[in-house]
């Protein structure tokens, strides 16, 4: 019978620069859940907050086709009938390019409340500068 591996005391959390210039959405969001999450530490436990905090610049130099810049919709409700908003990727882009990185991280993380305490650690920035320099981020490549 295996046994569970538990945690003592608390788990340590790194600080890590991660530069979206021309790197695919999808492949870019599955390697910051991973960090998020602590999948890349040997003593991962699931169910436990072990993750790193995860800094993300130039989100607007993201790489997309033509196509999937003017098909991929996002969708949001009010709550109220008819009240379904859409919006095209290349607007979300224009307007509000980090919510791009963060709803396809969200989507990777759990729906519950160690997913939401998690996105906590994600600080998305569309340009180059970030006020975090003081917690020294290390680049992952």
């Amino acid at each position: 019978m295996e046994k569970t591996y538990v945690i003592k005391g608390k788990a340590e959390s790194n600080w890590l620069l991660v530069d979206a210039t021309d790197k695919n959405l999808g492949r870019l969001a599955t390697q910051i859940a991973s960090y998020m999450l602590g999948k890349h530490k040997p003593n991962f436990t699931p169910g436990v907050a072990m993750g790193d905090h995860v800094v993300v610049i130039n989100v607007e130099k993201l790489s997309f086709t033509q196509k999937r810049l003017e098909n991929k919709p996002y969708y949001r409700h009010s709550g109220y009938q008819g009240g379904l908003k859409t919006i095209m990727l290349k607007d979300m882009l224009k307007k509000h390019p980090d919510r791009v990185i963060r709803r396809a991280v969200w989507g990777m993380l759990p729906h519950n409340k160690l997913g939401r305490s998690l996105m906590k650690n994600l600080k998305v920035y569309a340009g180059n500068e970030h006020p975090h320099g003081a917690h020294k981020p290390q680049p992952v490549e």
